[in-house]
This record gives structure tokens, C-alpha cells and sequence, in this order.
């Protein structure tokens, strides 16, 4: 749970909008307090530019020390039902701050969910390990969907501004959130980036979550659909690794398709391992080197769109 993993008590920040408003000038709201275990997001500058305040509270990652490496092939800790400890709290204890976390992000992320349908405004929130090729996805995607549809991204990032720049010179309005030690983004975080993008109604908006197959799984954003990236370098077994990830998921993207036969990377296998995780999870490749599969991608956007038009109308009926 993020709140014993190395977040707890950090600072993120979101760019000023009218540093790079790419479709129309941004809409100025409040400040508000984002989710990450009650760190404060807040702005700072003229330029644009962010920065994260670190509480200097290093600790290591795992409270059983190097005596939890030795003595056996599988250390297991079923027994704990926190699953990790926390010094002067109790197991329960871990649980309900767990609990808070997520039931107060929730209710943001209800708060979103319910402002993008206002905007009938379809979300997608991609998440991967670092290197998937997420952002070089999103370039290929929104170069072309902008044709078509308004487009908005967020970028979240521990740190620099490189992937929302990346998107911004491809013509597309772009916030990056800086979670500093965070290792995901919240819907609090997601709420305010959101309101400092020009207006995006009826469009697409993207946003691509820290590199993390761990913990952006658990945190709801207001997001219509969840996609996890999986790139042919990283072998076939990621799904059995990380499954809370890929059972989130609605469609898994693997990527650097073209250079699976290089690799011997086994499509069918990873598929198999995948859908016993998930077994309604959809899957495509993709090339975002070459563009190959693009079009699969953009038919099942396409989808997604359809369905969510389909559940604005029986809503108001």
C-alpha cells in the first residue's frame, strides 16, 4: 500500500497551462489538495515549471532486512494480512490506513468520473513498467486522432516535464503532473491537471500514469477504460508478475511488435498468461516505432466511444 512504500508525505505539482496551451486558453480553478497520502499538489512559478518538496525520510522498502533473503527459495507473506509492516502500527491498522487512502480517492475519482461524463469525454489511463514505450505510443496516437477529435493528455511523472513536451510537439495540449516520490497518480491530481487543460468536450483525453505496474492499479482516476502496455522486451510472464495490474485492465497493448521474432518473444504465450489473470481482457500489438496495429487500436477506441454514447443516452432518458 502506497502509504508504507515510499509516498507518504510527498509533494507533487502540475504545470501552469498557459506555459504551452496548444487548443485555447485554460480554465483557472482553486487550488485543491491532492490524494497521495495527504501531501498538498500546489504550484509554483511563472514559467510553468514544478518541482516536488521531499520529506527526507528515506527507509528501506522492505522491513524484513537481508534476513528475509536467505533460508529459503520463497519468501511469502500470506501470513501478514497487510502484507508488509510498519513500524508502531499494527497489520489492521496498515489495512484501514490502506482503506482511507483509497476510500477518499474514490470519492474524487467519482467527482471526475462524473465531470467527464458532463463533458461526454472519453478517458483512458495508461499504465506500464518504465520503457514500454507508453509516451512514444501516445505521440503516434494523438499526431493522428487529432484530426479527428479534440485531444487533451496528462503526463505523470516522479520528475522533468520530457514527456509532456514530447506531446505538447505533436500539437496537443499536455499537463504533467511531477509526483515527486509518489509512485502513481491519484484523482486528485488527475482533477486538478484536468481543469488547467483547455475545454476537451466531446474528445479524448489520455493520460499516462508513472511507470509502476504496482500501484497505479489500485487507484481509481474517473477513467472510462484502464490499458496496460506491455512491450515485447520485457518477456511473457509480466501478467503472472504483476497481475492486480492486468486484471484492472481492460486492453493490454504490446508493443514493440516488431521486434518480436528478434527478441523470441511468444505472443500466444503471453496472451494465455494474461487472460488467466483476466480473462476478458482484450489484447492488440502495436509497432508505435512503425505504426503497425495502429489501426486495430484506433477501431477499438472507436468502440469505447460507441458504448460510452450509448450510456450518456439511457442516462437521459
Amino acid at each position: 500500500m502506497c502509504s508504507v512504500c515510499g509516498c507518504s508525505g510527498q509533494v507533487s505539482s502540475t504545470e501552469r497551462a498557459e506555459a504551452h496551451d496548444a487548443q485555447g486558453s485554460a480554465r483557472d480553478r482553486p487550488h485543491v489538495q491532492d490524494n497521495c497520502d495527504r501531501h498538498e499538489a500546489h504550484l509554483h512559478g511563472d514559467q510553468g515549471l514544478q518541482h516536488s518538496h521531499q520529506a527526507g525520510h528515506d527507509h528501506p522498502h522492505h522491513p524484513g532486512g537481508p534476513q528475509a533473503h536467505g533460508g529459503q527459495a520463497l519468501v511469502s507473506r500470506d501470513a501478514d494480512p497487510a502484507a508488509l509492516k510498519v513500524a508502531g502500527m499494527s497489520c489492521q491498522g496498515v489495512i484501514q490506513v490502506g482503506r482511507d487512502i483509497l476510500g477518499k480517492n474514490s470519492r474524487i475519482a467519482a467527482e471526475n468520473r462524473a465531470l467527464f461524463m458532463a463533458d461526454e469525454l472519453l478517458v483512458f489511463n495508461f499504465m506500464s513498467s518504465p520503457g514500454a514505450g507508453k509516451t512514444s505510443l501516445l505521440v503516434r496516437a494523438v499526431s493522428e486522432l487529432k484530426r479527428s477529435c479534440t485531444i487533451g493528455v496528462i503526463e505523470g511523472d516522479q520528475q522533468t516535464s520530457n514527456d509532456a513536451e514530447r506531446i505538447r510537439s505533436a500539437g496537443v495540449p499536455a499537463i504533467q503532473v511531477n509526483t515527486g516520490k509518489c509512485c502513481h497518480l491519484d484523482a486528485a491530481m488527475i482533477g486538478e491537471a484536468y481543469r488547467r487543460l483547455p475545454p476537451l468536450t466531446r474528445g479524448i483525453l489520455f493520460i499516462e500514469n508513472v511507470g509502476n505496474l504496482v500501484c497505479p492499479a489500485a487507484f481509481d482516476l474517473g477513467e472510462a477504460c484502464k490499458i496496460v502496455v506491455l512491450s515485447t522486451s520485457e518477456g511473457e510472464d509480466k501478467p503472472l508478475k504483476y497481475p492486480d495490474m492486468f486484471a484492472a485492465c481492460s486492453l493490454m497493448l504490446i508493443n514493440k511488435i516488431d521486434l518480436a521474432s528478434l527478441l523470441e518473444f511468444d505472443l500466444g504465450r503471453t496472451v494465455e498468461y494474461a487472460r488467466r489473470v483476466n480473462s476478458k481482457i482484450e489484447v492488440l500489438t502495436v509497432s508505435a516505432r512503425t505504426g503497425e496495429g495502429f489501426g486495430a487500436f484506433y477501431a477499438w477506441i472507436d468502440k469505447q466511444a460507441a458504448h460510452q454514447r450509448r450510456a450518456l443516452k439511457d442516462t437521459r432518458r
